[in-house]
């Protein structure tokens, strides 16, 4: 099991009423829950949901390509969950 060092940071940028923001969610909740428990992630790994709709400039940069998903700083899929792109990402 990956239990060493720090656990990654995931950030989920969404706003309210984005259907696709919401399949995402899903899709992104579904697979850390499964690596997790397969022991592919940290087992502390989380998500952060962050509404962009909450600060101007995360609005004017992130409305037209939400569903976001960040680790750290870094972009790793937009406007469609990539989880193959996300556990590469959880990886470094």
């Amino acid at each position: 099991m990956n239990t060493g060092g720090t656990a990654p940071s995931v950030r989920f940028l969404s706003r309210a009423g984005c259907h696709l923001c919401d399949e995402a969610l899903d899709e992104l909740n579904r697979f850390l829950v499964a690596g997790i428990s397969e022991g592919r992630l940290h087992p502390r790994t989380g998500i952060e949901v962050v509404d962009i709709e909450t600060d101007d400039g995360l609005h004017r940069a992130y409305l037209e390509r939400i569903p976001v998903v960040l680790v750290g700083d870094r972009i790793v899929s937009e406007l469609e969950f990539d989880s193959e792109a996300l556990e590469s990402a959880l990886k470094d």
